[in-house]
């Protein structure tokens, strides 16, 4: 009841998208709103990939102060809805973000936006498909016959909070979160297909490698700016579950591969002065 009560708040004080809904595939939650400041453009674009454990979520949840806060600074805002794990495991979440991307692209012309300078922002959810795009290489396909296929999926810059640059059970191992830890949570199995007793097969480890965004990173991925509204307190296998799996660790863990490359990343923790998100991007944005 809350969480309609605040979604009805924020669509009062939201300004109605200039693109509302579009399609860019065939599920009924293949759809994007977008949002353009006043002006001439081409603006720069600020992707919005909603959170909810890929089980739950809209791209409603852009909350009107961050929309406001982006169209002032001249840039474009759009916010995805994707398919849920009850109707395709990871990573077709994943696909469906980069699908969304690659139609603003293909559209950039016509919606005055400006293809080299796009961020993607969200939480949680949205904090690990965004991660996943930034580092994952390109995936255009300059040869297809569809158009929006050759588009590339590359971003500038991203700005995530409680984020997951993996959501293996034997990388949060390694980096300090005895198990049971991920496979605590109900979006495990659906988001890999995999059902008790296959945790620590080797297909199961062969699809955390594919579904965590730090496989992929290579020094020329954007930088990133990776908030937690946890401290980095230890955590046991019975450590409340939202602590476990939006855990600073991960960001800390990213950060330290990140560096290591030259790449600018930072994580703030709740217990520390917060960054700008705005700041971040408008920073990267002028680079």
């Amino acid at each position: 009841m809350m969480i309609l009560l605040l979604l009805a708040l924020q669509a009062q004080d939201k300004p109605a998208p200039d693109v509302a809904d579009h399609k860019y595939g065939d599920h009924a939650r293949n759809v994007f709103d977008l949002w353009r400041p006043s002006g001439d453009g081409p603006f720069p674009l600020v992707l919005y990939i909603h959170g909810g454990g890929f089980m739950a979520g809209d791209k409603k949840t852009l909350g009107a102060g961050t929309l406001k806060a982006y169209l002032a600074e001249g840039w474009a805002v759009a916010a995805i809805n994707y398919r849920f794990t009850d109707a395709a495991p990871a990573p077709a979440q994943y696909l469906d973000c980069a699908r969304a991307l690659q139609t603003l692209r293909h559209r950039a012309k016509e919606w005055k936006l400006d293809p080299k300078l796009v961020a993607s922002t969200g939480g949680s959810a949205g904090a690990g498909t965004s991660m996943w795009l930034a580092f994952h290489d390109d995936l255009a396909d300059p040869k297809s016959e569809d158009p929006v296929r050759r588009e590339s999926t590359r971003l500038s810059v991203i700005v995530v909070s409680n984020g997951q640059c993996s959501y293996s059970p034997l990388f949060a191992e390694k980096i300090g979160m005895p198990r049971p830890n991920f496979e605590r949570h109900k979006f495990f199995k659906p988001f890999y297909d995999l059902k008790d007793g296959e945790f620590d097969t080797p297909q199961a480890q062969e699809r955390y490698e594919k579904m965590a965004a730090v496989t992929y990173l290579t020094k020329d991925d954007p930088p990133a700016l990776l908030t937690y509204s946890y401290v980095n307190e230890e955590v046991t296998a019975t450590s409340n579950l939202e602590l476990v799996v939006h855990h600073p660790k991960l960001g800390y863990a990213l950060k330290e591969r990140m560096d290591a490359l030259g790449i600018e990343c930072k994580v703030v923790c709740k217990d520390q002065p917060p960054v700008s998100a705005v700041d971040f991007i408008r920073k990267h944005f002028k680079k």
